[in-house]
């Protein structure tokens, strides 16, 4: 069957949900940047174009960075520069408190409380947490022999490591997972005290940060909290508690998705391609270009949104002032002009870390280092502990004729699950 590219409603068609790359090579085929026919806006499948984009903040806004077209503008772009009308809009848009949409100095400001947690020797203590969690996560299923991954593994692992990582007391560290959907096997969700269902998860992390921050700053510890609540503004100014807690509840929830989807698309290479498997078996260096290369072929971020503020040239296209830019980081880590093969999964690739899945520029993932650590770290652990792993036939169907669902978004690209079976080893 011919599917007429054209036509297709890249927002809605779930048609493009298991595979977008062959609508997204249609788009590239025509040129790096082409405009999509259904809400008029300006598609980037090119890698030098994304590139340009992601990192002009001063001609492109991250206003509309989580929903691009929905809902429309709070208003009708007027004149050559909408640097002024973007300002007063701001609180209508989507997210408009959280750092992704944010555009500098607000940008620079939110960041800076990141940077202060996420130093080389926060990382390194971080990771020393993770080798002991990988195993109490596998503890927990292995011996069984088969699993869905992504409830087994993937969501409690990634969980966890980001609450180690901003410092929530380890007494804290189960409500965490019954709340956000990671509980232990044979948990009843909300069982903690039976209210904790049906809560926005991250209003419910604001509140819990907000609370745990406001507690270091009547009363410092030496502990990471501590450093967040106390920690100021690049010109010395001290935040509002709240705008410190949505810096840490955004890497929370980003954080976390961004770890699980790159650790279910790293089993099912595993699980598909026995020579992988076996490559990493016989060499373990090669994991960390396993991971980029988990990362180049399937970004957990399937498109992100950029508004125009002045008219500017990406490639050879005029872009006027107020026009909707995407960047599609699959179709880019897949652009032909920059990754040879760039449909064919290959551990030899030289260039593999030029890949975007973790964006460029001043909004480049700022739990990218994190995320490759814990890719690293897991796939160690289960070559240890799993051996011969294997797609399930029986959930997935035979060899050749696999089916997989992904969440059904246009903004991110996820398995929804992924069942395993192994050889128990450990």
């Amino acid at each position: 069957m011919t599917t007429d590219f054209d036509a297709v409603d890249y927002f809605t068609d779930q048609s493009l949900v298991p595979d977008p790359h062959p609508y997204f090579d249609h788009l590239r085929s025509k040129c790096p940047i082409v405009q999509e026919p259904h809400y008029g806006v300006l598609a980037i499948t090119g890698y030098e174009e994304a590139g340009q984009v992601l990192k002009d903040t001063d001609t492109f806004s991250s206003c509309i960075a989580v929903a691009g077209p929905f809902p429309p503008l709070p208003f009708t772009p007027e004149g050559d520069d909408i640097t002024d009308q973007i300002t007063v809009h701001r609180p209508q848009m989507p997210m408009f408190e959280h750092m992704v949409t944010m555009d500098p100095p607000d940008h620079t400001n939110a960041r800076s409380l990141l940077n202060r947690l996420l130093t080389p020797r926060r990382l390194k203590e971080n990771e020393d947490f993770m080798w002991r969690l990988a195993d109490e996560c596998l503890d927990d299923f292995v011996a069984a022999g088969k699993c869905e991954f992504l409830t087994a593994y993937a969501k409690p692992f990634s969980l966890l490591v980001i609450a180690d990582m901003l410092g929530v007391p380890q007494e804290d560290h189960e409500e965490f997972r019954i709340v956000l959907g990671a509980p232990r096997p044979g948990a009843q969700v909300g069982s903690l005290d039976g209210d904790l269902v049906g809560l926005n998860p991250l209003a419910w992390l604001d509140d819990k940060f907000v609370g745990y921050l406001e507690e270091r700053r009547e009363s410092p510890r030496d502990d990471v909290l501590t450093s967040l609540a106390t920690a100021m503004y690049p010109d010395g100014s001290v935040p509002p508690v709240l705008e410190v807690a949505r810096s840490a509840t955004f890497l929370f929830a980003a954080g976390q998705e961004t770890t699980t989807k790159l650790l279910s698309a790293s089993m099912k290479v595993l699980g598909e391609r026995p020579d992988v498997q076996q490559a990493l078996r016989d060499d373990r260096t090669r994991i960390p270009v396993f991971v980029e290369e988990s990362l180049r072929m399937d970004a957990p971020v399937k498109s992100q949104f950029r508004l125009a503020k002045k008219p500017t040239k990406v490639g050879d296209t005029m872009v006027p002032a107020g026009t909707t830019v995407m960047v599609c980081p699959g179709a880019v880590n897949r652009d032909p002009g920059r990754f040879d093969n760039p449909h064919v999964f290959d551990l030899d690739r030289k260039n593999v870390r030029e890949h975007i899945a973790f964006g460029r520029g001043v909004h480049s993932c700022p739990g990218g280092p994190l995320a490759r650590v814990e890719g690293r770290v897991s796939i160690e652990r289960i070559l240890d502990r799993m051996g011969d792993i294997r797609i399930d036939d029986e959930k997935h169907g035979p060899e050749g004729q696999r089916n997989f669902t992904y969440e059904p978004t246009f903004i991110l690209r996820g398995l929804t699950e992924i069942n395993i079976e192994f050889t128990p080893t450990g």
